[in-house]
């Protein structure tokens, strides 16, 4: 466990497994923490360096009342792989972690990036007016701005406890374990209202459609059949993405928004295979 404080005077807390082996860095989604990687921090060593995050408002780091943007979380990323002296690294991002890349990409560059795995994340979340239907489609939206408006007053409304967890089990298909769900859900109840909803809006807000085609490193898009990310949402992303590979679970292996908790050897056999060589 590691901590650095970002260019703006916010705690981040962070784990590095160490060793030798070239470094990947996991970015985790809205409400989550570093903690959904659990499986990943020892299952993809030692053979290579794992690092991964809590955002700021999320997990142990700081849960300050300003930087609830996708732009400065790219920013803490850009201050973290400083602060560990990171000079080439692969990365993944899981929903709003693949944002957060998406807007590292777009403002930095990916001249430090050699790999890059988005998991299960839309390249557009909240559909506005001006996009068709197929548009809206292909792209992934979830929900238009006035739900996601409404979703925003319940988080921050006197129900805020119940709405997070039905936010949470609208993730998985079928009867999830209760264990994992459950484990979800404490995740979840680190993030106060005062981060998670200007941070929701702020992520869903986002159209990436520009981005992708700029991606100019080798790509693996990951989507799951019973995800609430519909799997054709991947398939737009990796065909607009130069050269980008597409891997969707089937939902006997994986049949959530959480394939790396679900099943973790499946996952990590998939991200250590496209990562290959663990040393350059």
């Amino acid at each position: 466990m590691g901590e650095l404080t970002t260019s703006d005077g916010v705690r981040l807390v962070y784990r590095d497994s160490g060793g030798e082996g070239f470094p990947l860095v996991m970015l985790h989604g809205w409400g989550q923490t570093q903690e959904m990687f659990r499986h990943q921090l020892h299952g993809l060593a030692p053979e290579r360096r794992v690092i991964s995050l809590d955002f700021r408002g999320h997990g142990l780091s700081d849960k300050p009342h300003h930087g609830y943007r996708i732009a400065r979380f790219a920013a803490d990323v850009l201050n973290l792989v400083d602060h560990l002296g990171l000079e080439r690294f692969d990365a993944l991002g899981w929903s709003m972690g693949t944002s957060v890349w998406w807007s590292f990409l777009d403002q930095y560059g990916s001249g430090r990036i050699r790999r890059f795995v988005a998991v299960d994340q839309p390249a557009v979340v909240a559909a506005v007016p001006w996009m068709s239907v197929g548009q809206q489609q292909q792209s992934g939206a979830i929900f238009d701005v006035a739900a996601l408006v409404a979703l925003g007053a319940e988080l921050a409304g006197p129900r805020g406890e119940q709405a997070r967890y039905e936010f949470v089990r609208g993730m998985f298909s079928g009867e999830p374990d209760p264990a994992l769900l459950a484990f979800v859900a404490e995740q979840i109840a680190f993030t106060p209202a005062h981060a998670g909803v200007p941070l929701l809006f702020d992520h869903c807000a986002q159209d990436w459609r520009d981005v992708l085609p700029r991606v100019d490193v080798p790509t693996l898009v990951i989507g799951c059949e019973g995800s609430h990310v519909h799997p054709r949402s991947q398939q737009y992303i990796a065909d607009r993405i130069p050269g980008a590979r597409l891997h969707v679970f089937p939902a006997t292996v994986a049949n959530s928004h959480f394939p790396f908790l679900e099943n973790p050897p499946a996952f990590n056999e998939v991200v250590g295979t496209f990562l290959g060589s663990t040393t350059n």
